[in-house]
């Protein structure tokens, strides 16, 4: 991401722009006014990336006609250039985020991507904070925040689910019992992140914490789905399975 140089050499963005937890925009570390009128069009160009125009006016306006719709666009692209000149980058029919904004949400993928595709983190390295709580764009309804909110949602659980597996395997279990509950918190019937739980426990050799989450995880399926938990999930549980030692499970399934 090209960005600005300072004095010592090292790189920083021009904008930062948070969508997750509610949009707000800082610029060398102050809060930046972003007139309501402007906040959509800003947070669907960096959602999106480049975009056409007509895409653009037909996304954001989709009850007015063409013609409203794109008088409607020039006049949030004007107020935004009297507000943040340059954040948004106009080349012929296309709007594109500046490059040297750095949006939250894209950091989030990034590093969501880097833990599906097998990257460790440092050793000792703190938990990577946009993985753990806020909601991209809270109370916002239009269809294309909720259908990216749901995207998120889902590639930020199996990120989690990868990096609890990960942790413990680097020998880092309480940092890996939080980021597996971080996912038990996001969808508590989502049954790998129970298992991503239980797995953490085994390979510390806390058994008795393993069968814990398991009754908990079973509960939960009798109360709102009438189930019981897969025979993966039951083939986990010592108990269950006595014949299967606890700390080889880390891996797998």
């Amino acid at each position: 991401m090209a960005a600005r140089q300072g004095p010592e050499g090292w790189h920083r963005p021009l904008w930062r722009l948070s969508l997750l937890g509610g949009l707000e925009l800082s610029r060398d570390d102050a809060i930046q006014p972003l007139p309501s009128s402007v906040q959509r069009l800003v947070a669907f160009v960096s959602l999106n990336g480049r975009i056409g125009r007509a895409s653009l006016a037909g996304t954001l306006w989709p009850e007015a006609s063409e013609e409203h719709a794109h008088g409607s666009l020039r006049s949030a692209l004007w107020r935004l250039g009297k507000s943040q000149p340059g954040m948004l980058q106009l080349n012929g029919n296309s709007v594109a985020l500046h490059a040297g904004v750095s949006v939250d949400v894209r950091d989030l993928y990034e590093t969501a991507e880097l833990l599906l595709a097998g990257a460790a983190p440092p050793a000792g390295s703190p938990v990577p904070r946009q993985l753990l709580d806020g909601e991209l764009l809270p109370g916002w309804y239009d269809d294309w925040v909720l259908f990216e909110r749901e995207r998120l949602r889902q590639l930020r659980m199996h990120a989690l689910e990868a990096l609890a597996l990960t942790l413990a395997e680097q020998g880092r279990f309480a940092a890996a019992v939080q980021v597996g509950l971080a996912a038990v918190r996001i969808e508590p019937l989502r049954e790998s992140a129970h298992r991503a739980v239980i797995r953490v426990h085994l390979a510390e050799g806390n058994v008795t914490e393993a069968v814990r989450q398991y009754r908990l995880c079973q509960r939960l399926f009798q109360q709102e789905l009438g189930l019981e938990p897969s025979a993966l999930l039951t083939s986990l549980i010592p108990e269950r399975r006595p014949e299967q030692a606890g700390d080889a499970l880390v891996t797998g399934g």
